[in-house]
């Protein structure tokens, strides 16, 4: 008997659904309003992100500093064209050179481009003066005007990176180099937006890996999608 009662009870609330939803739903589809609130405001805000594909993070921090051939660089001047920004120094002996290695190689897949830009940011700025990173950039083959190698006060640079980026950067006497940073690459659109691809999972990854060609291979794909939104 209590049986036969729970199934009444349960074609009840079925016919109550029906008859109060149903239509709201059949509604919304004629309108093409099926999906409604605060996550369709969050697609509706970034038109291009949902084109490209690709995650809007944030807005990248301000930095103003000096670059290799003494020109002050800020995020004013890479307005409106998209950019990889990466920290570095000179003397690593570790992983930047692979990172310089795959950098140019970026740099000679959009160079003639003026709408893509790098920007590299020194972490031991008090050896690496405009000079230093100007026979620097002759060295790892910098060719484009739009690839700027950053000097500045330390602390500032420090605070950009780990605070700004969020991209660990720090001294350390037993790392090789006497410094320690991460190998990622940031990547910018033109709007000033940290931008990324979702992984397998759906989830941002952030950060572009600067030390392996899959991590190249992607945000080069990823520059294309941006430089044409």
């Amino acid at each position: 008997m209590m049986k036969k009662f729970s199934y009444i009870g349960l074609s009840f609330v079925i016919l109550i659904f029906g008859i109060i939803f149903i239509p709201r739903i059949v509604e919304r589809i004629k309108n093409k309003t099926v999906v409604q609130g605060d996550r369709l405001d969050a697609i509706s805000n970034h038109k291009n992100a949902a084109i490209t594909g690709l995650k809007v993070i944030g807005p990248a921090p301000t930095f103003e500093l000096k670059d290799q051939n003494g020109k002050t660089i800020n995020n004013e001047t890479y307005k409106g064209k998209v950019y990889l920004v990466e920290f570095f120094f000179s003397t690593c002996p570790s992983i930047c050179p692979i990172m310089n290695k795959n950098m140019v190689e970026i740099q000679n897949d959009f160079f003639g481009n003026p709408n893509f830009g790098i920007a590299s940011i020194t972490i031991n700025p008090e050896y690496d003066t405009e000079k230093v990173l100007k026979e620097h950039a002759q060295q790892i083959g910098v060719k484009s005007s739009n690839w700027h190698l950053l000097t500045g006060d330390k602390a500032y640079i420090f605070n950009i990176a780990n605070k700004g980026f969020n991209l660990y950067a720090g001294e350390n006497k037993n790392a090789s180099g006497g410094f320690e940073h991460s190998g990622l690459f940031a990547l910018i659109d033109k709007k000033g937006n940290i931008r990324c691809r979702n992984d397998k999972f759906g989830n941002p990854i952030l950060y572009y890996d600067g030390l392996d060609k899959n991590g190249v291979k992607a945000v080069k794909e990823d520059i294309k999608k941006l430089l044409n939104e």
